[in-house]
């Protein structure tokens, strides 16, 4: 009997971690993580019409939120990792194409740009923030994929069938006469394909209030990062013999729980107490701000019914109202009687060119 083991005996790491195109040279680490960022983007975008925005709307928020999403990952990484960067080391803090990107610092810094970015453009933050939510995971998946070009954020050897070769310079000193180890950046991508599946679903059906979904991603990548942490053996600074990263997530676990099982029920009581939702509350506040950042022609997610109105009457529709109807067919509505006789020359023109007018567009 053949088994598995013996037709797959280990994955084998890429021995480049370059793309070379012409004068171009393209580290794969950071061609992974730009990947990730578009993809999250086009998600979340995606969503935003579900919800009947304009995609455009997350490209605005991107903009800030991107860049601070990128320092907050590498602060926190040089933060919690800072033995790497003493002495002449120092200068390696900004060789950022080398690896070093700690997700819980892209979360926060992502998080606050975004939210920079939504007020001072005035638009719908709850959407927005629940649509971002949900396409976060997808973003991290994909842009784990740079850590298998640089060898990196693997795991504790294992012989498994899908144990990955990584090459010695790369290995721990305790394990250098290992060659397959966990896969423990795979194994949190596809945690994040799956978190996104849960998020997008969620957020489809409006299963929690509007602005709770960011709480619910918090607490699925929290709960994924917590088992793969445990996995990894790469050095990393510890508190009382755990990895810093674990005492983290574990306390985003439990303060994320504690939001949605005391705080979601609480706001799903109001909004049906209320008659609506607090999304399509804000979804109205910020029509403004979305016509803002569209332009005056651009899309407008919020219904408008009194411009639709004021269209239909430009065009001699239905909803034309009664006083241009009756100037255009010479009556003049504010002299019942109508004393034509005492009316000026130039109101008869008027009045003709009206009626001429009135005639040409029928």
């Amino acid at each position: 009997m053949t088994l598995l083991s013996d037709v797959v005996a280990s994955i084998p790491s890429p021995g480049v971690g370059e793309l070379r195109l012409g004068p171009l040279n393209l580290r794969l680490y950071g061609l992974m993580v730009a990947l990730g960022v578009i993809a999250a983007v086009y998600l979340a975008g995606r969503l935003l019409r579900h919800r009947g925005l304009s995609a455009d709307l997350i490209v605005n928020v991107a903009v800030i939120g991107v860049p601070m999403g990128l320092i907050g990952a590498r602060v926190y990484h040089v933060i919690t990792d800072w033995k790497l960067y003493t002495g002449t080391n120092w200068v390696d803090i900004f060789k950022i194409w080398e690896g070093g990107l700690g997700i819980p610092g892209a979360i926060a810094g992502g998080f606050l740009g975004g939210l920079i970015a939504i007020r001072l453009r005035k638009l719908p933050m709850r959407p927005i923030v629940d649509a971002a939510a949900a396409a976060f995971p997808l973003g991290q998946a994909i842009g784990r994929l740079g850590n298998y070009f640089n060898q990196e954020l693997f795991g504790r050897p294992t012989d498994l069938p899908w144990g990955l070769e990584i090459d010695e310079i790369h290995r721990p000193p305790q394990y250098r006469d290992v060659e397959t180890f966990h896969p423990t950046f795979a194994y949190e991508g596809l945690w994040n394909l799956g978190a996104c599946a849960v998020l997008v679903w969620v957020f489809r059906r409006r299963l929690l209030p509007s602005g709770h979904m960011f709480v619910l991603y918090l607490a699925l990548y929290s709960a994924g990062r917590l088992w793969v942490e445990a996995l990894r053996a790469d050095p990393a600074s510890l508190i009382l013999g755990l990895r810093v990263n674990i005492w983290v997530m574990g306390v985003v676990l439990i303060l994320s729980l504690a939001f949605l099982l005391t705080f979601t029920r609480k706001a799903r009581k109001e909004e049906a107490e209320g008659g609506g939702t607090a999304d399509d509350a804000d979804a109205t506040g910020g029509a403004a701000g979305e016509a803002e950042a569209n332009g005056d022609d651009g899309e407008a997610g919020a219904e408008r019914p009194a411009g639709e109105a004021e269209a239909a009457g430009s065009d001699g529709g239905e909803g034309e109202p009664e006083e241009s109807t009756n100037a255009a067919s010479g009556e003049d509505v504010g002299d019942p009687g109508g004393d034509d006789a005492d009316a000026p020359a130039v109101e008869e023109s008027a009045t003709d060119e009206a009626v001429e007018a009135a005639a040409t567009d029928e």
